[in-house]
């Protein structure tokens, strides 16, 4: 059984103590690729340092997370710019906006993603979504951008069917990740309503791990317990579930 873990903050702190064992655990659980979205310039290093160690296995994006969009904002943009015009990246990301914490850099956010919507086409690349209390206002911008060359992951998805099918509209597919396995996600109530050709797997470590370890640290060994989940959801077996997502992340992000 092959996995693909599509977003992954395996540079954070909080793997700062196993992080080696930490890998090992998710390969020894079937997942074979971690993809890694960027946050800001701060972590770029420390992705780099961890591609160069784990060549076969970990895959980079490129992007500014809409909470880390404050006053310098212009420059974190024409850095992400200048690493695009470098290397190679799998996708841009996370992107996106995030009313959840500050409503006061909403403005600054759309333009943000919105550039950033414009630098992934201009490189053929996909997008991976960040939205949190902020549907409505992402969907503007992807409604915006709409186009041929607009596809992507809408990482994390926590909306409603009208929402998922929305966001599916857009040439996204959802990020499914530890919510689903959350007695109050709610997802789980209409999810195999979606067909599975739209859905691909993820933990968002070091954050929302899945039941039974909800409210402790996530790791992507526990992409597998989502794979879990979601077979008893759409009434197939967990190897299905992972044949079918994995070609999913592969044909979004071009491996």
């Amino acid at each position: 059984m092959i996995l693909v873990d599509t977003h992954s903050h395996i540079y954070s702190e909080e793997f700062q103590q196993d992080r080696e064992e930490m890998m090992q655990r998710a390969f020894d659980a079937g997942v074979q690729k971690i993809f890694v979205p960027s946050i800001d310039s701060g972590y770029t290093q420390k992705m780099y340092d961890l591609e160069k160690q784990y060549p076969e296995n970990v895959f980079l994006m490129m992007g500014l997370h809409p909470t880390y969009v404050k006053e310098n904002y212009e420059e974190e943009l024409a850095f992400v710019e200048s690493q695009l015009s470098k290397r190679k990246f799998y996708a841009v990301g996370e992107i996106g906006i995030d009313l959840f914490w500050d409503k006061t850099r909403l403005e600054e956010q759309k333009i943000a993603f919105k550039r950033q919507i414009q630098l992934a086409k201009q490189y053929s690349l996909p997008i991976n979504i960040h939205c949190r209390d902020a549907f409505d206002e992402v969907f503007e911008v992807l409604e915006s951008e709409k186009d041929d060359k607009l596809f992507g992951i809408f990482h994390c998805f926590t909306g409603d069917y009208n929402q998922a099918q929305q966001a599916i509209s857009y040439n996204m597919k959802l990020g499914i990740g530890g919510v689903a396995t959350f007695k109050n996600g709610k997802i789980d109530q209409f999810l195999n309503e979606i067909d599975l050709k739209h859905i691909v797997l993820e933990t968002d470590s070091p954050y929302l791990a899945p039941v039974p370890f909800r409210g402790k640290r996530n790791e992507s060994s526990y992409t597998k317990l989502v794979a879990e989940k979601l077979a008893l959801i759409y009434g197939v077996s967990v190897d299905e579930i992972a044949k079918i997502t994995t070609e999913n992340a592969k044909e979004v992000f071009g491996i």
